[in-house]
C-alpha cells in the first residue's frame, strides 16, 4: 500500500502522463540529493534503505553542456567516491531525461584511484527517468527510472558569496 506521498506522486504522474510536465532543462542544472525511493507502485522500500541512501550521500549532479547536461551518479563514504558520469538530454514533452554513463571512477580524498570507460548501452536500452515533477518551492525533483522505481531528490543550496 502506497504511502500518502507515494499516492500523491502516483496521482500527479497520471496528470503527467497526459499533458506533459513542462520541465525545461534550464530548470535541471545543480546537485540533488536522493531523499527516498519507492517500488514500481508506491511501496516504501526496505527499512533503513532512504538513511542508507542518504548516509551514502547518493546524489544526481546535472550540469548544462550546450544543448544537453552532463550527468553524473554518485555516492560517497569515509572519503571515498564512487561516481558514474556521462551525457543526458531531455525528450518528449513528459519529459524523459534518457542518459547514458562513459565513466566509472573511483577516488579517494580527491586523488583518482581508478576510472574506466564504460561500453555505451545499445540505443534501445538506454536508461532514463521519465520526470514527473520539478517543484522550486520545496527544492524536490521526483522521476521514475526505467526500472520502474520511483525516486526523489531534494537540490542541494548552493553556498551564497
Amino acid at each position: 500500500m502506497p504511502d500518502q506521498t507515494a499516492a500523491a506522486l502516483l496521482a500527479r504522474e497520471r496528470q503527467i502522463r497526459r499533458g506533459g510536465s513542462d520541465i525545461q532543462i534550464e530548470a535541471l542544472p545543480g546537485c540533488w540529493m536522493l531523499q527516498q525511493t519507492w517500488s514500481r507502485r508506491g511501496d516504501a522500500p526496505a527499512p533503513g534503505t532512504a538513511t542508507l541512501l542518504r548516509w551514502l550521500q547518493a546524489s544526481l549532479i546535472l550540469k548544462r553542456c550546450d544543448q544537453d547536461l552532463t550527468i553524473i551518479n554518485q555516492v560517497c563514504l569515509a572519503g571515498f567516491k564512487l561516481q558514474f558520469s556521462g551525457s543526458a538530454h531531455l525528450k518528449g514533452s513528459r519529459p524523459l531525461l534518457v542518459f547514458s554513463f562513459a565513466t566509472l571512477e573511483l577516488s579517494w580524498s580527491g586523488q583518482v584511484l581508478h576510472r574506466r570507460s564504460l561500453p555505451p548501452p545499445p540505443p534501445q536500452r538506454l536508461p532514463f527517468f521519465a520526470l514527473i515533477e520539478l517543484n522550486e518551492k520545496q527544492g524536490t525533483l521526483t522521476a521514475r527510472g526505467r526500472g520502474g522505481g520511483l525516486a526523489q531528490w531534494s537540490r542541494l543550496k548552493q553556498d551564497s558569496p
